[in-house]
C-alpha cells in the first residue's frame, strides 16, 4: 500500500497587519519582534472563520490533486480554535464542500495538530477502511489572543492549509498536473511517523475553556486567553524537536542529509535554526513562512508545505520531513516521499 499526499491548498485572510501596524495598539516595535522571533507581519481574519478558510483551502487542495469532492472519504481538521464547540469544523468543510459520502471529525493537539490528524488519516487508508482523505489544519487564533499582551498576541496569526492523501494499491493511474504515472506498489509516500505528547508540562501554554456553571455553581463566563511561559516552550522545542525527527528518519531507514526539506511548524526562527543545528542540516533545507504568517498553530505545517508546492519546490522522489511541535505538550514527525 502506497499512500501520498496527492494535492495541497492553502487560505489566509485577506487582511495583513505589520509589526509597525502592530506597534499601534501594542507595546512594541518591528525591530523587537523580528530579532526575537523573525516575524515581519501576519494575517488577521476580518469577515473570514475558521470553517471559511478551511473550505477555501480544501477546495485548492482538490483542484491540485485534480479530485472532487465526490471521491472524499474521510476529512479531519486538525484546530483549537473552531466556531462552534459544535459542529465541528470538519463537518462544516463537508457541508461546505459537498463531500457527501466523507466521515468528518476534528482533532485538537494544538500546533501538532496536522500531523496527528495526517498519522490519524494514514491509519484509516493503511487498514483500506477509506482510500481518500482530506486533512486540514485551520486556526483562527487572534480571537484567543490577548491583545494587550505582547509577549503572546505579537507571535500568532491565522490561516488554514489543507492535503489530500490517497492510498494506492498495485499500479495504479494518478493524476499530477495533468499527466498521469504507473504507481508502483510499495515504494514511496508516507514513510514513516513518530509522535509523543507530555501532560504533566501542558499548562507551559494553555488557554482555559468555560468553567462549571450549573444549578450547583455559578461562573459567569469570562473570556479565556492564551497564556505562555516562553522560555519553557523554547526549551521544550529545541531538545524534543532534533530527537523526534532523529528517531523518525531511524525509522524510514534515512539520515537528514537524504532530506530536501524540513517542514517544520513556524513558531520562531531561532528554533528553527536550533534544530537545524542539532540536525547537523542547511538552514537552507528549512523553508521559513513564519516572516509573514507567524505562528498558525495547526495550520503553519500546511501551509508551508502549500507554499513550497506551489512554488515548484518539490519533485517527484523528494524526500521531506515534516515536524509540528506545542501545546499539549505535543509533537510529530513524518518522512515521506513527494
Amino acid at each position: 500500500m502506497v499512500i501520498r499526499i496527492i494535492g495541497t491548498g492553502s487560505s489566509l485572510p485577506q487582511q495583513v497587519v505589520t509589526n509597525d501596524g502592530l506597534a499601534e495598539a501594542v507595546d512594541t516595535s518591528d525591530e523587537w519582534i523580528f530579532s526575537r522571533t523573525g516575524i515581519r507581519e501576519r494575517h488577521l481574519v476580518k469577515e473570514e472563520t475558521t470553517a471559511s478558510m478551511s473550505v477555501e483551502a480544501a477546495e485548492r487542495a482538490l483542484i491540485n490533486a485534480g479530485i472532487g469532492a465526490e471521491e472524499v472519504d474521510l476529512i479531519i481538521v486538525a484546530t483549537i480554535t473552531g466556531d462552534y464547540l459544535t459542529p465541528s469544523t470538519a463537518c462544516e468543510v463537508q457541508a461546505g464542500l459537498g463531500a457527501r459520502r466523507a466521515v468528518a471529525f476534528d482533532i485538537n493537539a494544538a500546533c501538532s495538530g496536522f500531523l496527528f490528524a495526517l498519522h490519524t488519516a494514514y491509519a484509516y487508508l493503511e487498514t483500506g477502511v477509506y482510500r481518500t482523505a482530506l486533512v486540514l489544519g485551520a486556526e483562527t487564533l487572534s480571537k484567543i489572543m490577548d491583545w494587550e499582551d505582547r509577549s503572546t498576541c505579537v507571535l500568532f496569526g491565522d490561516g488554514a492549509g489543507a492535503a489530500v492523501v490517497r492510498a494506492f494499491n498495485g499500479e495504479t493511474r494518478i493524476r499530477d498536473d495533468g499527466s498521469q504515472w504507473l504507481e508502483e506498489k510499495g515504494k514511496g509516500g508516507l514513510l514513516a511517523f513518530e509522535q509523543g505528547s507530555d501532560g504533566a508540562r501542558g499548562k507551559v501554554l494553555s488557554c482555559k475553556g468555560r468553567e462549571n456553571n450549573n444549578l450547583l455553581v455559578r461562573n459567569p463566563f469570562t473570556p479565556s486567553y492564551v497564556k505562555m511561559d516562553g522560555q519553557e516552550v523554547y526549551k521544550f522545542a529545541v531538545s524534543t524537536v532534533p530527537a523526534s525527527i532523529q528517531r523518525v528518519l531511524e525509522k524510514a531507514g534515512m539520515e537528514a542529509g537524504d532530506m530536501k526539506y524540513f517542514v517544520l511548524h513556524q513558531a520562531n526562527i531561532r528554533i528553527i535554526q536550533s534544530v537545524a543545528k542539532r540536525l547537523k542540516a542547511d538552514e537552507g533545507k528549512f523553508p521559513v513562512s513564519l516572516d509573514h504568517c507567524g505562528n498558525v498553530s495547526a495550520a503553519s505545517v500546511p501551509i508551508l508545505l502549500d507554499e513550497i508546492n506551489k512554488k515548484g519546490m518539490l519533485e517527484r522522489g523528494d524526500k521531506i520531513v515534516m515536524a509540528g511541535f506545542g501545546g499539549g505538550l505535543t509533537w510529530a514527525s513524518a518522512v515521506l516521499e513527494w
